[in-house]
């Protein structure tokens, strides 16, 4: 595995599922394989989990780590070749990535989408150029499209429980944001790969990229989608086909107990409570949205160890 910025990057699912399981029972198995080792963590967009849960994975593994806040701490990064940098931009991306190259040994990049627009998203320009002009591997800590370390974590928090052959509900959220599509692209994409039964449900107008949630299937009735559901994981995100526009119109399909059951609760956090999610689900015992943030470390543990190592 050269580097893990979406799913494709895998090798194999069933060995990075089984080592993260694995550095659950022992976290600190490997911790000599990363001394002398250092992470770079770069942040173009504010984070919690991913940045703790990634950091404490690095120290499990010995590894040491340095995270910039890009925008608040960093030179301006130019990102298009040729451009006569006379305006904003103080330093080339090729620069940049060459020189995080001879501190870091593998090299971690958070960055958003701007939902502005769809192309220039889809392009994951930023990722792009750091795995063009790195020499080390790249690590997707979120970007535009995919969320590679919070579907793995999901994946974990999915094979805890004993159920087999689960279904397995995405519910779309009301939210006032416009929100990216990275989280739910990636659990779709990560729970196919590994053969879950997965029905995705969300209000008319609020697609998806079809080209990732084939073979998943979709139901526009939430109620009628929930049926029988063994997980229903929550989460908002912006149209699609309308790209970026924020639907403010279905703010009933905030999940609630009555539409819970007896379901297991999902979300990646941070979650906006009673417009998502209602407090007595949040807080209730069928709430796996802690148990989901612990396995970040995990996952992010096992592909650290993965690129480390380049086990097959």
């Amino acid at each position: 595995m050269k580097h893990f910025t979406t799913i494709a990057d895998v090798p194999s699912l069933n060995y990075l599922l089984a080592m993260g399981k694995k550095l659950q029972q022992n976290p600190l198995a490997y911790h000599q394989t990363g001394k002398g080792k250092t992470l770079g963590l770069l942040f173009f967009n504010p984070s919690l989990r991913t940045r703790l849960s990634t950091q404490k994975a690095a120290y499990n593994l010995g590894m040491n780590v340095i995270t910039l806040n890009v925008n608040n701490e960093g030179w301006q990064l130019e990102l298009e070749d040729g451009t006569v940098m006379n305006q904003g931009s103080q330093e080339h991306i090729k620069e940049a990535a060459a020189v995080l190259s001879q501190y870091c040994d593998i090299i971690g990049i958070r960055s958003f989408a701007k939902l502005e627009n769809r192309q220039e998203d889809e392009n994951e320009i930023i990722l792009k150029k750091f795995k063009q002009y790195a020499c080390v591997p790249i690590v997707s800590l979120e970007s535009a499209t995919a969320h590679p370390l919070q579907a793995f974590a999901d994946l974990l928090t999915l094979m805890d429980t004993a159920i087999k052959q689960p279904k397995v509900v995405l519910s779309w959220a009301p939210h006032p944001k416009a929100l990216p599509h990275a989280v739910a692209n990636s659990f779709c994409q990560w729970t196919l790969a590994a053969g879950y039964d997965l029905t995705i449900t969300h209000p008319k107008g609020m697609e998806l990229n079809a080209a990732i949630t084939a073979g998943a299937r979709i139901e526009h009735d939430q109620l009628k989608a929930l049926e029988n559901a063994d997980f229903i994981y929550t989460k908002n995100w912006s149209s699609y086909t309308d790209y970026g526009k924020v639907n403010t119109e279905n703010s009933d399909w905030i999940i609630t107990e009555e539409k819970l059951k007896s379901a297991q609760f999902m979300h990646c956090l941070p979650v906006r409570r009673n417009v998502v999610v209602t407090d007595q689900v949040l807080d209730g015992t069928n709430s796996l949205a802690i148990q989901q943030a612990q396995n970040r470390t995990y996952a992010a543990q096992a592909v650290l160890l993965k690129l480390l190592t380049n086990e097959n």
